[in-house]
């Protein structure tokens, strides 16, 4: 298997309640690299480099977020990784 990239932004109550690093935390559990991060426009953005089965379970952790957020809706962009990320990091 091929290593893939998505991008994903994640809408609804996501910024405060500590979506971040629960999206860090399963994205190491699932040996996913990449990054997490507010936008200025209130959602978060995903980007994460892997197996495609991790991807997919990765998604599906976003889809549900931490007890504290509500996610409305999660677009999932798949392409060609355009760097190797060697991490998965939380970005400030």
């Amino acid at each position: 298997m091929e290593v893939e990239e998505i991008r994903c932004i994640v809408k609804g109550k996501v910024q405060g309640v500590f979506y971040r690093d629960f999206v860090a935390k399963h994205a190491r559990h699932l040996a996913i690299t990449g990054f997490v991060k507010n936008l200025p426009n209130f959602t978060v953005e995903v980007v994460a480099q892997g197996y495609p089965d991790k991807l997919e379970k990765l998604v599906t952790h976003l889809r549900k977020g931490p007890f504290t957020a509500k996610v409305s809706d999660v677009e999932v962009e798949w392409r060609e990784p355009s760097k190797e990320m060697k991490t998965f990091d939380v970005v400030f």
